[in-house]
């Protein structure tokens, strides 16, 4: 690739000038020493001498400076040039050096930013590889023992064979769970998944999410209830579907980490004319607070003993905080260890009722 260079003359002016003017008055002093009485030719003579040395001293300098330290600021440039993408050769180099030295400063300032977010994603590929490995695995591993098991005759005894079918369908039915969530986590980071914007009543839909979920609460006697016992209907604008999953995968979080016999609540807060917040808050076991800003990474686990008792993929809170993303609005978590958790988002109000709109993520 050619290097332009935006060459700059201050280095040899200025040195120049100073030779001329030390050269220029050492020879007016010999001069007034020995023609004393000549003070005319004197300073035609400095005049001349003055110009003369200014000129060649000046190429000189550039001629050296060029040949010996501009070379060599080419052959960093060239080889930095290896680089196709790099800012610092896609405009004229210049050749003063103060400037140099803030470009190539800012230029390994920015690489070693740069190499730092690779080393963070390349962590982060390796940690979400080794979670999707694990999470595949469990359910893997239980489907083949339990097939295993009856090919090794286990098959001939009805009660088994039934028993160990429905353990191999509930390990199936696991791997597909996480699958779709794989798949749907995918789709939103790359934005292949459509927004259908509606308008609807969102204190309806957690209503409808309740009744959903009413049995999977009663297993842990966890009760499901309304922050206020009027609250009123809210009309939102959103993907009805897509905010639905969001009020299942907070809830069945809060289930999951809930106290026996706890309580989970939602709140529907009016925040301004045009924002609604929604609160889910229960009063489970809580997370530390080194662990809260991790929570909505893909199969971050706070227990890090590799298990996963309560089941699910994984990625619920992920799906979550990208649903919320794509509605353009924010999720937020409070958790004290111990005490319980709760989380939260805000939704657009919606002013009038319009027509079905479908917006690309």
């Amino acid at each position: 690739m050619k290097i332009n260079f935006k060459k700059t003359y201050k280095f040899a002016i200025k040195s120049a000038l100073y030779i001329s003017l030390f050269s220029t008055g050492f020879v007016m002093i010999l001069m007034s020493l020995f023609y004393k009485n000549q003070l005319k030719y004197q300073i035609a003579f400095g005049t001349i001498f003055i110009i003369s040395i200014y000129i060649f001293s000046f190429l000189v300098l550039q001629y050296r400076v060029e040949r010996f330290i501009y070379r060599r600021v080419k052959k960093i440039y060239d080889e930095v040039s290896l680089l196709e993408s790099t800012p610092l050769i896609n405009q004229p180099i210049t050749t003063d050096m103060e400037t140099l030295s803030r470009e190539v400063k800012k230029f390994a300032t920015d690489k070693k930013l740069e190499i730092e977010m690779l080393e963070i994603r390349e962590q982060y590929r390796r940690e979400f590889l080794g979670n999707v490995s694990h999470e595949l695995k469990t359910p893997l591993f239980t489907v083949q023992g339990y097939v295993s098991t009856l090919l090794d005759g286990a098959m001939d005894d009805k009660n088994i064979r039934k028993k160990y079918l429905k353990r191999a369908e509930k390990g199936v039915e696991r791997l597909i769970y996480i699958v779709e969530d794989l798949d749907m986590i995918t789709k939103l980071e790359s934005g292949d998944l459509n927004l259908v914007m509606t308008d609807f009543d969102i204190v309806e839909l957690i209503q409808n999410v309740f009744d959903l979920l009413e049995m999977k609460a009663d297993k842990k006697k966890i009760k499901l209830a309304f922050e206020s016992k009027n609250v009123q209907s809210v009309i939102i604008r959103g993907d009805q579907d897509r905010i639905q999953q969001v009020l299942e995968n907070l809830i069945v979080n809060s289930i999951k980490y809930g106290k026996e016999g706890g309580l989970t609540e939602v709140g529907v807060v009016n925040l301004t004319k045009k924002k609604v917040l929604i609160r889910i808050s229960d009063n489970g076991e809580g997370v530390e607070k080194q662990n809260i800003s991790r929570l909505f990474e893909r199969f971050y686990r706070v227990d890090k003993s590799g298990t996963r008792s309560e089941g699910g993929s994984g990625l619920g809170l992920a799906i979550v905080k990208h649903i919320i993303e794509a509605h353009k609005e924010k999720v937020y978590v409070e958790s004290e260890f111990g005490i319980g958790s709760e989380f939260s988002f805000t939704l657009e109000k919606a002013h009038k009722i319009q027509k079905p709109e479908v917006k690309k993520l």
